[in-house]
């Protein structure tokens, strides 16, 4: 891994799973950290975490599905740790269930936040990166984003969102020296299942986990981004698909 010394990054949803164990994970190679969350007291926990391990972080309390939230987010980011050099947007929601007889307002959640939210950072973070002549974008889609299930149609209406706008935006950004990178995981153990309580969802997110039985981990997910923004300048790595070793699809 190369170093990240003297690099910023910003990073949404990381008061748990794949947010959290990346900001230690670019933390620990010599990034300073902003944390991005609604869970203000678990940011403050994971900066102090970082600050006496002898890394440098920021908690600030956020709801990025929020415009002006999500804009201050960026902003304070830049002017409390001296710049941005990376923005990892990873914060997302995943209510799934039939259409049918679906609620509304968990759509409406999930396109705020996996959609807007994700659309808001990257706004606010794109005239600082172009400034400086460089840049990182991480967007977090899933293996939702790639391929379609029964119940899964609103995630995978926003998830699909998100990789198609990653490589759109690769495209716009790549003559300024920004990368853009699309990591999408497959089954990873964190709470962002324990969301569903609908029988159905829950049934097959079991049947699913037991076929696997060696899930992905937090860690895992950090390990990739970590290894796509340490590469050289002159290397973009577009996509990250990561799927446990027995997830059939």
């Amino acid at each position: 891994m190369g170093t990240l010394d003297g690099k910023v990054a910003a990073i949404t949803g990381a008061s748990s799973g794949i947010g959290e164990a990346t900001a230690l994970a670019l933390a620990a190679a010599g990034c300073a950290v902003s944390l991005g969350a609604r869970r203000g007291d678990r940011l403050q926990g994971l900066a102090e975490k970082i600050e006496a391990a002898g890394g440098r972080a920021v908690a600030i309390e956020t709801d990025i599905a929020d415009e002006s939230a999500a804009n201050a987010f960026v902003t304070t980011t830049n002017e409390s740790l001296g710049g941005l050099d990376i923005l990892v947007n990873n914060a997302g929601v995943m209510l799934l269930g039939p259409v049918i007889t679906a609620d509304t307002e968990q759509w409406r959640q999930m396109l705020e936040v996996n959609g807007l939210g994700l659309l808001y950072c990257t706004h606010a973070a794109l005239p600082l990166m172009a400034a400086a002549g460089s840049g990182h974008i991480v967007n977090i889609s899933s293996v939702a984003g790639r391929t379609a299930s029964m119940g899964v149609g609103v995630y995978n209406f926003t998830k699909w969102g998100v990789t198609g706008f990653s490589e759109a935006l690769r495209q716009e950004c790549g003559m300024a020296g920004i990368r853009v990178t699309c990591v999408e995981p497959g089954y990873t153990d964190t709470e962002l299942q324990s969301h569903n309580h609908h029988p159905m969802v829950v049934e097959r997110m079991n049947k699913l986990r037991s076929q696997i039985d060696e899930l992905l981990t937090a860690e895992d997910i950090a390990d990739a981004i970590l290894w796509a923004v340490t590469r050289p300048a002159r290397v973009n790595v577009n996509e990250i698909l990561i799927r446990p070793t027995r997830q059939p699809g």
